[in-house]
């Protein structure tokens, strides 16, 4: 899990919402209006690096998933890759109390995978998905 959550709101325009993910090397942005997780807005939303003319003149709200999928600080890994496979996305929030505390990648479950994680066991469902706590200098989200 990364915590360094990167959201924006809703009337921002999609422009902003590239601009954002682009200076952090980022493809998710959680979408918050008065602290409250509205949805996720990805890379592939906003059309990706060909996608101006998807973004122009329309706001973050037009091009964002409203169906919020999230996870607790307690889902498993295996709980998690389930989540992100069966509803086909590729991140989730993780709340906590209604708070949101971080986020899942379908980046960090195969960055978890090739540091040698290749099964599910009790000891690796526990690593839990607090596992990550940052961003390091060299790999962003």
């Amino acid at each position: 899990m990364n915590t360094n959550v990167r959201t924006i709101g809703p009337d921002q325009p999609a422009d902003a919402a590239w601009e954002l993910m682009r200076q952090h090397s980022i493809h998710h942005l959680v979408v918050v209006e008065k602290g409250e997780p509205l949805g996720v807005v990805s890379a592939r939303d906003l059309g990706g690096r060909s996608g101006p003319s998807v973004r122009k003149g329309r706001s973050v709200l037009d091009l964002m998933s409203p169906q919020l999928v999230s996870a607790k600080p307690d889902t498993s890994v295996k709980q998690a890759a389930n989540l992100l496979r069966g509803h086909g996305i590729g991140c989730i929030p993780v709340m906590d109390g209604g708070k949101l505390k971080g986020i899942v990648t379908v980046s960090d479950l195969l960055e978890l995978l090739g540091r040698g994680t290749d099964k599910p066991t009790a000891r690796t469902e526990r690593a839990i998905l607090s596992r990550r706590q940052g961003v390091s200098p060299k790999r962003r989200r």
